[in-house]
């Protein structure tokens, strides 16, 4: 099969769009290198297509946002995000949040799959948030979030600052305007705050990617919240879809996210984690260190209850 009016199109894409310039230029070299050298002449179909022009796109600097992406339902041409598809697919899926509960000792838990736009699930993320906000710490889970938006980072980590001064997150410089977007904690959110001094342990694992990883990040650097288990998967080039065929689309990053903080970010290197564990002991280490912390806070009057189930839940680790 014949692959280069596809090979042509993503070419031109990475030209016009990819964040870095020079490095944009020297990934669609390196694909019209591979298509006359016959690297995908016999590749039958859309999907195997697909995973070899990524692992080429990624072969420059490993940005792991920069993809060919195989689409089992036809890519709509004015739309390659697929909208439609979009709400269908997160309204079916809890909306990113995938478990949220008090667990014994008073602990909230907030388990994340990804995060979706705040106009689609804001009010989703306030339920979540109102449920945690009287515990007396929280476990933030993004172990298996893929990322997702901007906004509902930054709509999320509102609850867990203060009113008095509004708090720079992140920001994101783009190619296509020149323009850089910054990020800051709201002046209302709906519902009570989690607020600035409970603590608060964001769990992670070498899947955590994208804006789950910011979410990491803008806290970390924030000292706002302790990291607990993997690193994370590198990825802090957000970018958009554009279509390529049929049945395909590529994710081409124009955007680079910039840290308040640091003046770096996450890209190609992960977020460290405060407390190294695998992903599987990570929630014990973070549950156990909440448990102590609730221990610390006394046993008069409401909290004598509140105590005995931290001391059960801690023996029980």
């Amino acid at each position: 099969m014949d692959w280069t009016p596809q090979v042509e199109t993503l070419c031109a894409q990475l030209t016009e769009h990819y964040v870095l310039p020079e490095v944009g230029a020297e990934i669609a070299e390196i694909l019209r290198k591979r298509l006359a050298a016959g690297a995908y002449a016999g590749i039958p179909g859309d999907e195997a297509f697909a995973a070899a022009v990524t692992e080429d796109l990624q072969s420059v600097n490993g940005d792991k946002h920069l993809r060919l992406i195989h689409s089992v339902d036809e890519v709509p041409v004015d739309d390659p995000s697929d909208a439609a598809l979009y709400k269908a697919e997160i309204s079916l899926s809890g909306y990113g949040f995938a478990r949220v509960e008090r667990l014994p000792g008073n602990i909230g838990y907030i388990d994340t799959t990804m995060f979706c736009q705040p106009e689609t699930a804001g009010d989703r993320a306030v339920a979540a948030m109102t449920l945690v906000a009287d515990t007396d710490a929280l476990v933030f889970d993004v172990r298996r979030n893929r990322g997702g938006s901007p906004g509902m980072v930054a709509l999320i980590c509102s609850y867990f600052f203060g009113l008095d001064e509004p708090t720079h997150l992140n920001s994101i410089y783009w190619r296509g305007t020149g323009h850089t977007d910054q990020s800051w904690t709201l002046p209302y959110v709906p519902g009570p705050r989690f607020g600035p001094s409970k603590p608060i342990y964001v769990l992670t694992s070498s899947l955590t990617f994208s804006g789950a990883e910011e979410l990491a990040y803008d806290l970390q650097t924030r000292d706002r919240a302790t990291i607990v288990g993997e690193r994370t998967r590198g990825g802090a080039n957000p970018g958009g879809r554009y279509y390529v065929g049929p049945h395909l689309k590529s994710a081409v990053p124009s955007g680079r996210a910039v840290n308040p903080v640091r003046g770096d970010n996450w890209e190609g290197v992960g977020v460290a984690p405060d407390i190294e564990a695998t992903a599987e002991e990570a929630f014990g280490r973070a549950y156990g260190l909440a448990l102590r912390h609730v221990l610390t806070l006394g046993e008069d009057g409401a909290r004598r209850a509140v105590a005995a189930e931290a001391r059960e839940a801690l023996a029980a680790l």
